[in-house]
């Protein structure tokens, strides 16, 4: 009886799989490191339609060509701008390309997948804002993959019961000389804070080095201090967040685990703890597990990418989808950047 349910089951789920496919026809535009690693991996995984990929040289769509069997590699936009059998564009190209080719995607009426950063300034995304709703084009989505983390939706149910008091984030990196650390990679801690918090205003400001920054920014709910830093290695990068309250202290790193720890007990202001010595409590709500190999425990899962592009896919199509990153949702966290730059 258990092995039928068990096999009934894995059937299901099989079965569930292999019926979620898609109609409409899909376009990319850029193919780096990161759109290799972390987003054709969940097209592929999904069997989405790709009908073409768009790259600045010749010789790599030719690459392309021979390596993507039924995909059309092109080097021109307009090409896939004006096939209408292409419903939506998903670009990750070099973020100072980001604002045009955007704002040519929305003007075609196509949806839209941008990785971030979107733009580059609050003023440029309130130009795309308004390009959305003068076309009406259906979907524009920004690539911040932290919002759909598992362990960040974790969080942020678990503190809208929460009394919050403060909070501190640490992202610690190695050089950056490929881009603007603010944009490309200063954007994800920001935009983590913004979105579990509200928008934020910057109380104090120290650039302790080049491209590193300690702030301090006040929001309606609660206070932060956030370090910022390209002065330690990509060997030991990391990012942590850790927000206290009334009741006890959370603890998120890079989006892999969660944990909270109860407050202790304290009696007529003396703490029980200094009293009766015992082993702190803490409740893991999330934890990346290295030993299952199946897609809840990948980290392009873990760290929101899958449910990024599978929400952008399934808006796309009509389906059931909660979009986190619309263009508007994004204002607040550029709107910091703006700040920090002068």
């Amino acid at each position: 009886m258990i092995k039928q349910f068990i096999n009934r089951y894995k059937r299901m789920r099989t079965e569930r799989y292999l019926n979620e496919t898609y109609r409409c026809q899909y376009a990319f535009v850029g193919m780096g490191q990161h759109s290799l690693t972390n987003l054709y991996p969940v097209l592929h995984y999904l069997q989405v339609p790709l009908k073409y990929i768009c790259v600045t040289s010749e010789r790599k769509a030719r690459l392309i060509e021979r390596k993507f069997k039924g995909i059309k590699a092109t080097t021109r936009l307009d090409n896939i701008l004006n096939d209408d059998e292409v419903k939506g564009v998903l670009v990750a190209a070099s973020p100072n390309a980001h604002f045009h080719i955007a704002s040519q995607v929305l003007q075609s009426s196509k949806s839209l997948f941008i990785e971030k950063p979107p733009c580059q300034s609050v003023a440029q995304l309130r130009e795309l804002i308004a390009m959305q709703e003068a076309i009406r084009s259906r979907i524009a989505m920004v690539g911040l993959q932290q919002r759909y983390s598992p362990a960040v939706q974790i969080l942020k149910r678990r503190l809208k019961g929460e009394q919050l008091l403060n909070y501190d984030l640490h992202y610690l990196t190695g050089a950056y000389p490929e881009g603007d650390a603010l944009l490309d990679l200063y954007i994800h801690p920001l935009d983590l804070v913004t979105w579990l918090f509200g928008k934020g205003e910057i109380i104090s400001y120290l650039e302790i080095a080049e491209h590193s920054y300690i702030l301090m920014l006040r929001h309606q709910d609660i206070v932060g201090t956030i370090e910022l830093s390209t002065c330690h290695s990509w060997q030991d990068a990391r990012q942590s967040l850790t927000v206290h309250t009334r009741s006890g202290c959370y603890h998120l790193t890079q989006c892999e685990e969660l944990s909270f720890v109860p407050n202790q007990t304290v009696i007529a202001g003396i703490p029980i703890e200094k009293l009766f010595p015992h082993c702190q409590s803490v409740e893991y709500l999330h934890r990346h597990d290295n030993f299952s190999p199946i897609l809840a425990n990948n980290s392009i899962y873990t760290q929101g990418y899958f449910q990024e592009v599978s929400t952008f896919i399934n808006a796309v199509e009509g389906k059931k989808a909660n979009v986190l990153t619309d263009l508007q949702s994004v204002e607040p966290t550029l709107k910091l950047i703006d700040e920090i730059m002068g």
